[in-house]
């Protein structure tokens, strides 16, 4: 077999093994893009009215959140800007994982919804499990999605005009043409002009998948190098457990947090339940985008600022891996951004069924083909 015949061999049965997969993880991924404005459309709970106030605090609007849910537990909450409600993530017994969402300034609640209620939380369920459980789900998507990258470099090796006079003609689609023609163009062209926004998305979405990948992207940003300050592991100094405090140390740290990131829009804070655990609070620049942000660990019991790590100085590694999502789904470069991500994946989607079509005709020529000949040799025998 000749170098080009292996190649395609190669690029055919790995799109018959991935198509599907590949179909899936794109269109769900097209649904996603847009999730934020979508929700803001349908949903008027997640817009607030802005008040000259300061934000209650994260102890009082969560002691709010769990009191409509006896036993209900809670070790994260968000407040997602000015305008947008607050959200306390609580794990409800026999209903699991919860979003409660409160009126940053009231404590009025607006509403709740368990995580599989969320008809996007589904989306993105499928989208990097497939429905399955997530060990498994996120192998099979991971593989696909390497394979996938495989095949995109396989079919511009294959595609890639030989002459320079036929690559003008080439790199555009001959709508005029017949229908396989079209379908043809449509496989080979698209393919071409999403390469580079797809391997973007691919690497992304693998640093969300495998740990490696995210620890890859890390290393390769930083030239090999890791930052003791980015990997180190805090715990609360149990001496100051007993201690007598005026306020909730959580609401401490989230007023020197804002004092401190007086530009930040939106706030995660975790609390470690454990012994020695600790208080993270992530304070980020821009609503619903998770890049540009700045850290901040406390010490759960004293109150006591363990660590501040603002943006301005992590390692271009840790930004490159806190950009992640934003890169993934396109907000990174806002709405321009998430149209050109959203007609990446539709090209992904469309190339596993425009390929199939492609070899259900080359697969049918043979055919017809050996019929033209059989029917001439039988013409001829006849004439004789």
């Amino acid at each position: 077999m000749s170098l080009k015949k292996v190649i395609l061999f190669i690029h055919r049965w790995l799109g018959f093994i991935t198509g599907l997969v590949v179909f899936i993880v794109s269109i769900t991924g097209c649904i996603f893009c847009f999730q934020d404005e979508i929700q803001d459309a349908v949903h008027s709970w997640r817009k607030v009215a802005t008040v000259e106030r300061s934000y209650l605090e994260p102890s009082v609007l969560k002691n709010i959140a769990l009191s409509k849910y006896p036993g209900a537990t809670a070790n994260y909450m968000y407040y997602f800007g000015i305008d947008r409600p607050a959200s306390v993530i609580a794990n409800v017994p026999q209903k699991g994982y919860t979003y409660i969402y409160l009126n940053p300034y009231t404590g009025q609640i607006l509403h709740a919804e368990g995580i599989k209620d969320n008809f996007f939380t589904v989306i993105e369920d499928i989208h990097l499990y497939l429905l399955l459980p997530a060990k498994i789900g996120s192998l099979v998507v991971g593989i696909s999605v390497i394979l996938f990258v495989l095949i995109m470099i396989t079919g511009i090796v294959l595609w890639w005009p030989k002459r320079k006079s036929d690559r003008k003609r080439s790199f555009s689609i001959k709508w005029n043409g017949r229908w396989r023609r079209v379908n043809y163009d449509l496989h080979n062209v698209l393919g071409f002009y999403a390469t580079t926004i797809v391997f973007i998305l691919a690497i992304t979405g693998l640093g969300v998948d495998f740990n490696w990948m995210d620890k890859g992207i890390y290393k390769v940003a930083n030239l090999g190098k890791t930052y003791a300050n980015e990997t180190r592991i805090f715990k609360s100094d149990l001496l100051f457990k007993s201690a007598i405090k005026d306020k909730p140390v959580v609401d401490q740290a989230f007023l020197i947090t804002e004092k401190q990131s007086p530009q930040a829009q939106m706030f995660l804070i975790g609390e470690d339940n454990s012994s020695s655990g600790v208080i993270h609070i992530t304070a980020y620049s821009q609503s619903l985008h998770f890049g540009n942000s700045d850290f901040f660990v406390f010490d759960k019991y004293s109150g006591n600022l363990l660590q501040y790590l603002p943006n301005s100085k992590k390692s271009p590694g840790m930004k490159m891996n806190n950009l992640n999502y934003d890169i993934h789904v396109g907000q990174a470069l806002g709405l321009f951004g998430k149209i050109i991500a959203f007609l990446a994946s539709l090209i992904c989607a469309s190339l596993p069924i425009t390929g199939f079509v492609i070899w259900l005709g080359k697969r049918k020529k043979p055919k017809s083909a050996k019929a033209v000949a059989h029917r001439r040799l039988h013409k001829q025998l006849q004439n004789k």
